[in-house]
């Protein structure tokens, strides 16, 4: 420090030290690690085939230049909105999981007195899939929302609900074609402006008919009805958007984020031709197109992904001749339905904290954050008001909203962002080199790339490489699983049957008829006269089922191989609850020993590991504080009684301590397993090989591969 005239107040400088070299550094890192490979140690290769310095320098951020933007300028990178946050906060968008229209209705204005901005509930299944509740098969109707299929139905859904100021943030399925004129009709009941409708009532055909395999009528036609639905948006409703791009389906099936990124965007080009060579203009397609992420589990990388989807949209939009305001991406995101955990459900409480944490630092303009119990059952109070809580706490209390484009600058996050762009572009080129992304979903290359992905991360979980917490790490031995909130399916497909049949019988039947014939008979050359006639079918009684069947009369399907949706930790799960079955039916479990020898010192480091890799399928580990010689250690290992002995001690005392512990327990039990914790060097396996040992347990093993061979031992199944 030191004192100037100029400055009476001390000032900090460092000229005292000498800037360190990369050089320098990394010689010191090799010294710390103590003769372990620098370039094995030091660099990560993800997912997404980028692989992270150990460290990231200034002279890295000067090669870049979309970092040195302003943001709502050129690229978008650093934002859409020049002021950020402080200029529009991000909608709060949770969506709500009500079965029936009034427990919705319910839901959805409680929630948005405690904090939401958006009307935003999921639609069950039948539903999205255009079929009414006493013509779907069973299982569908109620599954994962409301059961939707009349204009009463509509009216009790967005009873006392206020269209005109409240932002809709809806997903429809594969169309949007009958929900959206049923919000017509009842905005024109209410005699309130179409024009203030604001925010999505969406559709996306291509991600449905990925995630289904397939559509009851050729793509075209669903495509048709967007054009239609567009057009009659961009004429009465231009703030409403009508497609969405959503790729949790890819998120889902275990893909990469820069799969994501770029299958994303693939879909969204497919799209804009097809509304092009229906008579749209690309600007009007830009301001009614809504994009729709899952955020993982990986913090920076998720930043990098939302920032890049930016640069991305930016550029396809210039390249389509789009004007500069119509460039920016609509960009709403959820937590991550796929690192959603079953056991150790409360974790995923912070799981969804630093998912949000990524989106808002990312740029978004929307977000669902999903409830901690949303893989496991039906929200409620608790799980809606802690998940809602998350992001108004970040609205109001940790100053989020105050700084524009928080990671701008950081020479990491710049870098990976750069790196993250040029992948998710090359991937998307490729793409559109075979023709776009339709031809590829058709060949099955697609799903194969996210299979394959899946599968590395599956391998990745078995060998501990990557850690769910309370799963393959870090097991919670006490936990009882949340139990299912009562919902009577049978009970609610009755009454939605019995409100079907006095729908029915309250109408004209041959009115009905001759409207939906209409919409059949249409030739849908005039834009947006397929929404007119479908509202008109409407009021005359139709429902949406009604209208859909005739639709799809005659069709024949379109269809791709699906790309199956999965949860990270799904094959560790069907480990635990394996072994809670067999304890249920038998009253049994495979039992462990523990043969620590030595004082704690020696052998808690390796004890503590085994009992939380056994314990990772809720295997019985009994545990002491160690045997002071071989002969107690074998004494207790076979009075135990126990399946499974495992010696824990150091690398220095194996050679002498474990082939006479494994010699010892094999003469007075041959049918009790012997495991070593640890990975024992050449001549020590070939000495226990000799003793008998039947396995090795260390940070190598395969730990699903073991699990699941003793629980086929043991006859768990």
């Amino acid at each position: 420090m030191k004192q100037t005239k100029d400055s009476p107040t001390l000032q900090v400088t460092f000229d005292e030290f000498t800037p360190p070299t990369y050089e320098k550094w990394k010689q010191s890192v090799i010294k710390i690690l103590k003769g372990a490979d620098f370039d094995k140690k030091m660099f990560t290769k993800t997912y997404e085939d980028i692989t992270l310095q150990p460290i990231y320098r200034l002279c890295d951020l000067e090669k870049l230049s979309h970092c040195k933007t302003y943001p709502a300028q050129s690229s978008r990178l650093r934002g859409c909105l020049a002021g950020g946050y402080l200029s529009k906060l991000w909608t709060i968008a949770q969506e709500t999981d009500g079965k029936t229209p009034p427990e919705t209705n319910k839901i959805q204005k409680y929630e948005l007195e405690k904090g939401a901005t958006a009307i935003a509930f999921t639609l069950d299944t039948a539903t999205r899939k255009g079929l009414d509740a006493d013509s779907a098969p069973a299982g569908i109707v109620a599954d994962k929302g409301v059961s939707l299929s009349t204009l009463k139905d509509m009216e009790t859904v967005f009873q006392n609900l206020d269209l005109e100021k409240t932002e809709l943030a809806l997903f429809t399925g594969a169309s949007n074609l009958t929900f959206l004129s049923s919000l017509i009709v009842l905005t024109s009941k209410r005699h309130s402006s179409l024009s203030s409708l604001h925010g999505a009532v969406a559709a996306d055909p291509i991600g449905e008919l990925i995630t289904d395999g397939s559509l009851p009528r050729h793509l075209d036609e669903y495509l048709d009805e967007m054009a239609h639905a567009m057009a009659w948006a961009e004429q009465n409703a231009p703030k409403l958007r009508t497609v969405i791009i959503d790729t949790d389906v890819y998120h889902e099936g275990g893909a990469s984020a820069v799969q994501e990124a770029a299958y994303g965007m693939s879909e969204a080009v497919t799209y804009v031709r097809a509304l092009q060579k229906r008579g749209l203009d690309i600007d009007t397609i830009a301001r009614h197109i809504r994009f729709h992420f899952s955020i993982g589990a990986n913090f920076f990388m998720e930043i990098a992904k939302l920032r890049s989807v930016k640069i991305l949209w930016s550029q396809i939009m210039e390249a389509f001749g789009a004007k500069p305001q119509s460039r920016s991406i609509n960009l709403f995101v959820s937590t991550s339905s796929f690192t959603q955990t079953v056991f150790d459900p409360y974790v995923n409480l912070l799981r969804a904290a630093t998912q949000s944490f990524s989106a808002i630092i990312g740029g978004i303009d929307g977000l669902n954050v999903k409830p901690f119990d949303h893989s496991i059952r039906s929200s409620d109070d608790f799980s809606r008001r802690v998940a809602r809580n998350i992001q108004i706490m970040m609205q109001n209390e940790f100053n989020f909203t105050n700084i524009i484009d928080p990671a701008g600058g950081s020479w990491y996050v710049e870098n990976l962002c750069e790196e993250f762009t040029q992948k998710a572009w090359k991937k998307f080129q490729a793409i559109e080199k075979e023709g776009g992304l339709l031809p590829c979903l058709q060949t099955g290359q697609i799903q194969e790339a996210v299979n394959l992905v899946l599968k590395t991360r599956f391998e990745n979980l078995d060998l501990r490489r990557d850690r769910a917490v309370g799963n393959n790490m870090y097991p919670n031995m006490t936990e009882k699983l949340l139990g299912t909130h009562p919902v009577n399916l049978e009970v609610i497909l009755a009454e939605r049957k019995a409100a079907l049949a006095i729908a029915r019988k309250s109408r004209k039947a041959e009115e009905v008829q001759n409207t939906i014939a209409a919409i059949v008979e249409s030739d849908g050359s005039e834009a947006g006269t397929t929404i007119e006639k479908t509202c008109q079918a409407l009021l005359a009684g139709a429902t949406m089922g009604e209208i859909y069947a005739a639709l799809n009369e005659g069709a024949a399907p379109f269809t791709v191989k699906p790309i199956q949706p999965h949860s990270w930790t799904e094959k560790y799960e069907a480990l635990r609850k394996c072994t809670k079955n067999f304890k249920r039916d038998t009253g049994k479990n495979i039992t462990i020993f523990l043969a620590n020898m030595g004082p704690i010192p020696q052998h808690k480091a390796r004890a503590d590991f085994v009992t939380s890799f056994m314990q990772v399928a809720e295997f019985d580990v009994e545990l002491n504080n160690g045997f002071p010689t071989v002969d107690t250690a074998v004494a207790a290992a076979v009075s135990s009684k126990r399946d499974i002995a495992i010696v824990c001690s150091t690398d220095a005392t194996y050679p002498e301590l474990a082939p006479a512990i494994c010699r010892g327990i094999k003469s007075l039990r041959p049918a009790m397993k012997v495991m070593l914790a640890g990975a024992p060097s050449p001549e020590l396996k070939e000495l226990c090989d000799a003793a008998g040992f039947d396995d090795y347990i260390s940070v190598r093993s395969n730990c699903y591969e073991t699990l699941h061979r003793l629980q086929k031992e043991k006859g768990m199944f």
